[in-house]
């Protein structure tokens, strides 16, 4: 069974649902995990779990408030993770056009800075399309397992 750590970012709670929809999902079928809803770097840096990283995207394609100090320290120290493994789970809405699940695209990079490792392609839930992201989240993330 794995250990994994959910990297939240969230606005108005829909992200963080959805983390805590995984984790209660994934800790029945005998898994290790643990949400970071204020994540801070020696969060990430005192192990090697593999990284979910569950956020939505405000603004203009931008990173919520809460998961802003984490990345502005990640990008400015850029801690090395080589090898790690990460996966990205970003909610958005299509209608803000190419800022269309930006927060995901920018963590994507700030991990690739840190030489870890992208398992899986990101999901984009859009929220013009469901209102129950966790119920997209759960077979995607249970296929990101078996590929770790």
């Amino acid at each position: 069974m794995a250990s994994i750590q959910i990297i939240v970012g969230s606005v108005y709670g829909g992200a963080l649902m959805t983390a805590r929809a995984i984790k209660q999902a994934l800790e029945a079928e005998g898994h290790q995990i643990t949400v970071l809803d204020n994540p801070t770097l020696p969060d990430l840096i005192a192990n090697n779990h593999p990284v979910l990283i569950c956020t939505s995207t405000t603004g203009q394609g931008e990173i919520p408030p809460n998961l802003l100090p984490f990345y502005l320290a990640l990008k400015d120290q850029l801690p090395q993770q080589p090898g790690r493994k990460f996966g990205v789970v970003v909610l958005g809405d299509s209608s803000y056009g190419e800022t269309f699940c930006g927060a995901g695209e920018l963590m994507e990079e700030a991990f690739y800075e840190t030489a870890a490792q992208k398992v899986g392609e990101t999901l984009r839930i859009d929220a013009l399309e469901t209102t129950e992201p966790e119920a997209e989240a759960l077979p995607w993330v249970r296929d990101w397992l078996q590929r770790l």
